[in-house]
């Protein structure tokens, strides 16, 4: 076994964050829990048959959690046959309207990855949060810097760390004003830089758990 030197190279000693634990399906996490890998389908999810064979390669591949967009009243129908055939717990990925998010916890979502400052009326909101509570869902507030709130723009002048944390502050609060506590959040931007410093900020502002990664990271031209 390797001797561990930390004590004379303190820069490789990695202390974790304390979150509090949530659940997402059958997994947790946050608190003590392994960290956990999730993915996501880039299929028409109205297409069950094909959103189910990328699920299939993503739970081969040691995937966790796989997330499944639901724009669309087509997609939340179809998410009911791809939930009960799927091996790992679902993601329901939430834009803007709030009737999505009910359908989806009622079809077998275990989380809802939405924010809920942006769906409407605090009818709406509430109504989204009793299904997430009826149906075991925990959720996911998502904040990305190419779409933060125009009065945070406004404020900021620019996307910037310091307007991500107060947009997934402001989300988390409204959850937490209805004592609703299974949310992790994340914090995304196309810049690296602007993403780690976002999370290092939020990290001290609040303990839930923490979704990393990083926006638009599919495909890139090489490095030259």
């Amino acid at each position: 076994m390797a001797a561990d030197h930390t004590h004379l190279r303190p820069w490789r000693s990695i202390e974790r964050r304390k979150s509090r634990k949530i659940r997402v399906g059958n997994v947790e996490v946050g608190g003590d829990a392994p960290i956990t890998v999730q993915s996501m389908t880039n299929t028409l999810t109205s297409d069950a048959a094909a959103t189910l064979e990328q699920i299939r390669q993503l739970e081969e591949a040691g995937a966790d959690i796989v997330r499944v967009s639901c724009p669309d009243v087509e997609s939340t129908a179809a998410f009911k046959t791809i939930a009960r055939e799927a091996r790992v717990p679902l993601v329901a990925d939430i834009h803007f309207h709030y009737k999505r998010g009910i359908e989806a916890a009622q079809a077998g979502a275990a989380c809802l990855r939405i924010n809920p400052g942006n769906i409407g009326s605090a009818d709406r909101v509430r109504d989204v949060i009793q299904a997430a509570r009826d149906h075991g869902c925990s959720m996911r507030i998502g904040v990305n810097a190419g779409s933060l709130e125009r009065e945070l723009l406004e404020k900021y002048g620019e996307p910037c760390p310091d307007a991500m944390v107060e947009s997934a502050l402001n989300h988390a609060r409204i959850l937490q004003d209805h004592d609703f506590h299974e949310f992790k959040i994340s914090v995304k931007a196309s810049d690296p830089f602007m993403t780690v410093a976002a999370y290092h900020q939020l990290s001290e502002r609040i303990d839930c758990p923490l979704h990393l990664g990083v926006t638009e990271a599919g495909a890139c031209a090489p490095a030259r």
